[in-house]
């Protein structure tokens, strides 16, 4: 998780530009219509959707733009219909890559992918070649300034959390997808709130990465995380502080 965790912590501190925060809420938007569209407009029988909401207010979005994303969902508006595609890749020192998409079109996102993964010291893979490296995990990132870690950890266990990994500045909850929710209503009873929760591709093992592959690599995956059509980029890049930090 080291890798996976002290890249998230450079996301958090990086300020976000006007474009950047429009174009993550264009990616909120879609995921609350596909999700609404899957699962149906109630939060409270949809998962999916409840967690994308929880998103959007995290992204202080508008109620009558998340409401009109569900109306869309749900054919109340009309809509684009988006595929939901995951691509495999592999980048700078062969890290494996995997790269959550909601498009329009498959054949421009593909191109696109294509495109940044040549420039970057990257290619695409076939399908499975890299997906074998990764778990599906519920992932809630708590702040260990606000909560302490005996109290974050008996909440989320009590509730079925996997683990509770500990780390400078917070605390990172593991669960089964089954048991995302559950948990996440768990920690909220006991009034601890989170940074930010997610389903996410967690690595089984990780791949060192130093120096030029470093920067590379995070340039890639900035330029593929930019993409319109693509709501997630997950890695098994573990990035050793000194590359990190000139990067960051």
């Amino acid at each position: 998780m080291a890798g996976h965790s002290k890249w998230k912590q450079i996301k958090h501190k990086k300020a976000l530009t006007d474009s950047r925060r429009a174009a993550n809420w264009t990616k909120i938007i879609r995921e609350i219509t596909v999700a609404a569209k899957a699962g149906g407009g109630d939060p409270a029988g949809n998962p999916r959707l409840r967690l994308a909401m929880d998103t959007a207010r995290a992204a202080n979005m508008p109620n009558e733009n998340i409401d009109r994303a569900i109306k869309k969902g749900t054919g109340e508006l009309e809509g684009v219909n988006y595929e939901e595609i995951t691509y495999e890749a592999y980048g700078p020192a062969g890290v494996a890559i995997m790269i959550e998409s909601l498009t329009d079109n498959g054949n421009r996102t593909v191109a696109d992918i294509r495109r940044w993964l040549s420039r970057n010291g990257g290619n695409l893979g076939t399908t499975g070649s890299v997906a074998w490296m990764f778990d599906r995990r519920g992932q809630i990132a708590v702040d260990a300034e606000r909560f302490g870690e005996e109290q974050v950890m008996e909440a989320a266990l009590e509730a079925g959390a996997l683990d509770v990994e500990s780390e400078e500045g917070g605390y990172t909850v593991l669960t089964e997808v089954a048991d995302f929710t559950a948990v996440q209503d768990a920690l909220r009873a006991k009034g601890i709130e989170w940074e930010e929760a997610e389903l996410a591709m967690i690595p089984k093992t990780e791949v060192r990465v130093e120096g030029g592959d470093a920067a590379m690599l995070v340039k890639l995956i900035d330029l593929l995380e930019e993409l319109d059509d693509v709501q997630k980029v997950y890695t098994n890049a573990d990035i050793d502080e000194d590359s990190l930090a000139s990067v960051s």
